[in-house]
């Protein structure tokens, strides 16, 4: 039996606001010391993201520019789910808004953004994927197309260079392609 207990929150402020995350600081009560813990939680929608490959065995993925780290990074194709949608349907829309791209869609599984967030990933693979049009860029979202062999796929993920980095894993393992 663990001696691990979860902490009891005592009080939760909203401290920053926009469309696509919140910010909230949150007081805790760990109850096996007694102490007082302060955390900074980002409060964030569900996502998802794709492991597309195409029939010759290509992965799909996109260049964007990532204001975290101030680079252009590869990533997989992926995003917010909508309240209207189910997050299959939103695997599928992003897919095909950011890539130009659609395939055969497969649920994976789900894993924990991080310990500091409520965000839940849901991922997908999409298999024998085929290009059916242009990426659907905006003013903020703008996305180049990145075709990877397998090989280096994998080199990529094993550099950290590329933004959900558990996704492309767990992706691989559905596929038995690790």
């Amino acid at each position: 039996m663990t001696k691990i207990q979860a902490w009891i929150e005592e009080n939760r402020k909203l401290v920053f606001d926009t469309p696509w995350r919140k910010i909230e600081e949150v007081t805790f009560d760990i109850p096996t010391t007694r102490a007082k813990y302060h955390a900074i939680i980002k409060a964030e929608r569900n996502a998802a993201s794709i492991v597309g490959i195409t029939t010759d065995k290509q992965v799909v993925l996109v260049k964007q520019f990532r204001p975290g780290p101030k680079e252009v990074l590869d990533e997989l194709p992926g995003g917010f789910v909508e309240s209207d949608e189910t997050a299959k349907e939103t695997a599928r829309r992003e897919f095909i808004e950011e890539t130009g791209y659609d395939g055969d869609f497969e649920f994976v599984g789900t894993c924990i953004d991080d310990g500091y967030s409520t965000m839940i990933r849901y991922c997908f693979v999409a298999k024998d994927c085929k290009k059916i049009g242009e990426p659907q860029n905006d003013k903020v979202e703008m996305t180049e197309v990145v075709l990877l062999s397998l090989e280096d796929f994998r080199k990529r993920l094993r550099a950290g260079k590329l933004t959900d980095v558990e996704m492309g894993y767990l992706g691989l393992d559905y596929l038995g392609l690790l």
